[in-house]
């Protein structure tokens, strides 16, 4: 990482070193805890630790790593696993293209966004666009380097750590542990939510997901997902442009 000086007169290193004092934050404990959840299921179910360690630094989000593990006990071979994992990462691409406007400058190199796009999850992504704006622009790529660099190493760590101390966790408490993450990632959404647009589409997704996990329950979320986003979006439009109407 570069150590140039930013508009503030601080250099990126600072900015990088404030970003991994981030992994005290709320949103990185709760993802800390969620993956000791998934310490504990794969310590049960026999996943190798260094195998855990390893799909915790390469493929790093949560779910992701769920299927993944899923696809392995199933007996699926390795182009169904790629397929699964694959589909699951996809809706990580809309948060990169949100996330990339907020952070570079004119001079960032391509090269250096695309690895950090790596690390874009759930919880990074929550983090830097609730935070990114009260960083001057020419230390946010810096200040999400050291958040997220930072927070996937720690978590590699933790899962090699806690795969031997939580082995006699009861079934309840890891399945407690991993349902904070999406608890923690709807309401943090609503609450830094810029447009009423997200309010319509969280809503609709939830109340659809239900419906949809009893009509077609292989294929809940995506559904939810695709039809609920469309509809907000679609009513959201509609909504606006009668307003527009009716402006004097």
């Amino acid at each position: 990482m570069e150590a140039e000086a930013t508009i503030d007169g601080q250099t990126s290193r600072y900015w990088f070193v404030q970003g991994m004092r981030g992994l005290w934050s709320v949103p990185a404990i709760i993802l800390m805890l969620s993956f000791v959840g998934f310490a504990a299921f794969t310590a049960e179910v026999g996943v190798p630790v260094e195998q855990v360690m390893f799909m915790t630094g390469v493929v790093w989000a949560l779910p992701a790593k769920v299927i993944l593990v899923g696809t392995m006990l199933s007996g699926a071979n390795l182009l169904t696993a790629f397929i699964a994992v694959t589909l699951s990462s996809v809706r990580m691409m809309p948060m990169v293209a949100a996330l990339v406007p907020e952070i570079r400058t004119r001079s960032t190199p391509t090269w250096l966004l695309l690895v950090l796009s790596h690390f874009v999850a759930i919880t990074a992504w929550v983090f830097a666009m609730e935070r990114a704006h009260h960083v001057p622009r020419s230390g946010r790529v810096a200040y999400f380097a050291g958040f997220s660099i930072t927070l996937t190493l720690a978590n590699v760590l933790l899962v090699g750590i806690a795969y031997f101390l939580v082995a006699q966790f009861p079934p309840i408490v890891g399945a407690c542990l991993f349902f904070l993450t999406p608890v923690y990632f709807l309401s943090s959404i609503w609450v830094s939510a810029r447009h009423r647009v997200i309010y319509w589409a969280l809503g609709i997704g939830l109340v659809s997901g239900v419906l949809f996990h009893e009509v077609a329950p292989e294929f809940d979320i995506l559904l939810a997902g695709v039809i609920g986003g469309t509809l907000a979006w679609a009513g959201e439009r509609h909504w606006r442009l009668r307003q527009a109407g009716n402006a004097p």
